[in-house]
């Protein structure tokens, strides 16, 4: 069906959808490359919500020989009236002639109608090429417009024996500056970085991207059920930030709204926050991807609540012992049948660190 050019270019797509990695939320990540007569006559690519998208990008720097050509895009062109004009509609009048697409948008508002109307208008399309890819480079954008919550992706940074702190609380620093930054590219492409109080406390983190280049910093969400936020905390010195609480501490409040920060009362029955109903809040604020940095407790919690999607662990070269703290505060499992499941996806060394990506499975 895909020729080992349709390959080619749509590798090429791909690659260009990448380099909005760091800017495009809460849009998904596109790439079109255009190509008549075996050349590239345009590519582009999304690089901020607002901003032309891909398609127009492209069919800009082709021009006249576009009509006839063949568009190569990593998402379903779109077909409705948001912040731009529907990108189906441009490729149609600028006389494409075949579309070739890696996924459909799971975005309701398309979700097949780009092509729909492509078709329409007589306008061949084949969908599905590298199709796995290209939801890797979105899974957050698919899993909010999928399922109502982002795509939750926890790093971890933890001893070869998988302690992630001393019994003091100190942390700083466990793996090499290798791997920090690392993390930091992470943090980049995540809508927002979220913690709980006690690494707060513990670490005072400032939770911002510092070691990559961004044009853009990632929200900060701190879980602090009691609001018990320093107001000195670094975290509170720049950048968005959402407290999510479980009282209605009004003092409190008033005083982290004079810092700057928005408080969220998401309260359970136990007087803690309802983690399940955060994750959809946030999603209804068109976050995507949410990186987690916490502590035991906060990842026990998340892990407990199937709200995890992904881990991304470092493992140091280095033995901390029975005492340290660990990865997660979990329930004694009294059967290896209770076990939680992951599936490796990739693992590398990043400086003398080892670097573990694994999707969480049940």
């Amino acid at each position: 069906m895909f020729s080992p050019a349709d390959r080619e270019h749509m590798t090429e797509a791909l690659r260009l959808a990448e380099r909005g990695l760091f800017s495009t939320t809460p849009n998904p990540r596109v790439g079109c490359v255009i190509v008549r007569d075996g050349e590239v006559v345009g590519s582009g690519w999304h690089e901020f919500a607002g901003g032309p998208h891909a398609e127009i990008v492209a069919l800009r720097a082709a021009g006249e020989r576009a009509r006839g050509a063949t568009a190569y895009v990593s998402l379903e062109p779109c077909s409705h009236h948001g912040r731009t004009p529907p990108c189906a509609d441009a490729l149609i009048a600028a006389g494409i002639a075949r579309v070739v697409a890696a996924m459909q948008d799971p975005n309701s508002r398309v979700a097949g109608s780009g092509f729909e109307r492509l078709r329409a208008a007589g306008i061949q399309v084949e969908s599905g090429l590298m199709q796995e890819e290209a939801r890797a480079l979105n899974v957050g954008f698919v899993a909010r417009m999928s399922r109502g919550r982002p795509w939750l992706r926890m790093k971890i940074a933890a001893s070869l024996d998988g302690r992630t702190a001393l019994a003091n609380g100190r942390s700083q620093w466990i793996t090499g500056p290798e791997a920090r930054r690392d993390g930091h590219a992470w943090r980049a492409r995540a809508c927002a970085v979220l913690t709980g109080i006690g690494t707060v406390r513990d670490d005072d983190p400032q939770l911002n991207v510092r070691e990559v280049e961004t044009a853009r910093q990632p929200l900060k969400v701190v879980v602090d059920s009691q609001l018990q936020l320093p107001l000195s905390a670094q975290l509170l010195a720049s950048g968005k930030v959402l407290i999510a609480a479980a009282v209605e501490d009004k003092a409190a409040i008033a005083a982290l709204q004079d810092r700057g920060a928005e408080v969220l009362l998401l309260p359970d029955a136990r007087g803690k926050v309802e983690l399940s109903e955060l994750m959809r809040e946030l999603a209804r604020r068109e976050l995507n991807e949410i990186h987690v940095e916490a502590g035991v407790k906060l990842n026990g919690s998340l892990l407990a609540a199937g709200l995890v999607d992904e881990l991304l662990l470092y493992l140091a070269p280095s033995l901390l012992g029975d005492s340290a703290r660990g990865m997660f505060s979990l329930p004694e499992l009294t059967d290896l049948a209770q076990k939680r499941l992951v599936q490796f996806a990739d693992v590398q060394t990043i400086g003398s660190d080892l670097r573990i990506l694994a999707q969480v499975k049940n």
